[in-house]
């Protein structure tokens, strides 16, 4: 796909969040959803301490989002043995699942959005070329 566009790019990120809500999936807020990517693609060990630090929020908002990952099974928390007052945030096969299907809804709707925005630039030249 080219470079997009900052509406192609809002028009794709709308129709990836519409294509969620849909889905039977989980529905995660913007920061639940930050904080899965964040553990999944980035290299461990992930820490509520160093989550909070990295997305610039609030330990016990990063606590609360890991509440509800961990009823859905997509992170758990597990006390850091080396340190105790530290907490580890472990990836989840739920979660690895999840983020698998969540990544094929964006390369998918990727696909639907730059062909929509072809076809209406199509559309847009033969009007004009009538004209």
């Amino acid at each position: 796909m080219a470079e997009l566009k900052p509406a192609q790019a809002l028009d794709l990120w709308r129709t990836v969040l519409v294509d969620t809500v849909r889905s039977a999936g989980p529905d995660l807020s913007a920061r639940q959803l930050a904080i899965v990517l964040t553990v999944y693609l980035t290299p461990p060990p992930h820490t509520v301490r160093g989550l909070s630090a990295l997305l610039r929020i609030s330990k016990p908002a990063v606590t609360r989002a890991l509440d509800r990952l961990g009823m859905l099974g997509l992170a758990r928390r597990r006390r850091d043995e080396q340190d105790r007052r530290s907490v580890l945030v472990q990836r989840t096969v739920k979660g690895s699942v999840f983020l698998s299907d969540f990544a094929t809804a964006v390369a998918e709707a990727s696909k639907r959005v730059e062909q929509e925005h072809t076809e209406l630039f199509a559309d847009f030249e033969q009007s004009s070329i009538a004209l």
